[in-house]
């Protein structure tokens, strides 16, 4: 056998050098700070803006947006890539907002389908009467002209819809329910409530009076069930509304 030389390696012996060299990446408590830092700043970001948009209006600027977090704008731009990510920031918090306070308060296994539809457009105008300029922003905002921008809210819409279709069909009690025709019927409640909201808003602009608050909450609850009845009608289901979730279904 031939002797290797005190320089020569074997292939294996390269390997076992190669891995000692390279020791196991950990990581970097210092980037991780830096990551929780950014989230925690985006937040804060995002909470000036809500503040901004009440103060100015739907044509509130990104330097009224940095100046209500007592920050200058090259920060805020270090923390958002432009105006559509900000944007996008905007739309997540109202639409994670609407999620929590519709949910919040109602009772799904007893209360009953028309109680559970009042409450969610009862916590719905809650937001909206609160944070009406943010509502304006999302829908006519100079932030939303260009196409993608304006796409960011549909998408938004969407994942809601899906979210909820699949909320929904978990509770009910038989496993043939169809999560697309639940989500389809959902996307277009937020169609309508969205354009309600828009009139309702624009309208108590010019007249304050033009529609009280609870009147207003009682269109929307009577629009939502008229839509999720036809959806049922259309497809041989029938909806009792006066019964939980858990009974209120026959095909």
């Amino acid at each position: 056998m031939r002797r290797r030389g005190p320089l020569s390696i074997t292939p294996v012996a390269r390997v076992y050098r190669r891995a000692e060299e390279s020791p196991v990446r950990r990581v970097d408590a210092r980037t991780e700070r830096w990551r929780e830092h950014r989230v925690r700043v985006r937040i804060e970001f995002v909470d000036a803006a809500f503040r901004a948009l009440d103060r100015f209006g739907p044509e509130v600027s990104m330097g009224d947006i940095a100046k209500e977090a007592g920050a200058a704008k090259p920060k805020l731009y270090r923390h958002f890539e432009d105006k559509t990510d900000l944007y996008n920031a905007i739309v997540d918090r109202l639409r994670d907002t609407l999620w929590e306070r519709m949910l919040s308060g109602v009772n799904l296994t007893d209360d009953s389908i028309a109680e559970l539809v009042h409450r969610a457009a009862a916590e719905y105008v809650a937001v909206v009467t609160e944070h009406p300029n943010v509502f304006r922003f999302m829908l006519h905002s100079h932030f939303s002209q260009q196409a993608r921008e304006t796409e960011r809210a549909l998408v938004a819409a969407r994942q809601s819809a899906r979210r909820a279709a699949e909320f929904f069909a978990g509770l009910l009690p038989t496993e043939s329910i169809d999560v697309a025709g639940i989500e389809l019927v959902n996307y277009s409640i937020f169609g309508a409530v969205a354009s309600a909201t828009d009139w309702w808003l624009g309208a108590n602009q010019r007249e304050v009076s033009v529609m009280p608050v609870e009147r207003f909450i009682d269109y929307l609850a009577e629009s939502i069930s008229a839509l999720a009845m036809a959806h049922a009608r259309f497809n041989g289901i029938t909806i009792d509304p006066s019964q939980p979730l858990r009974d209120a279904f026959a095909v």
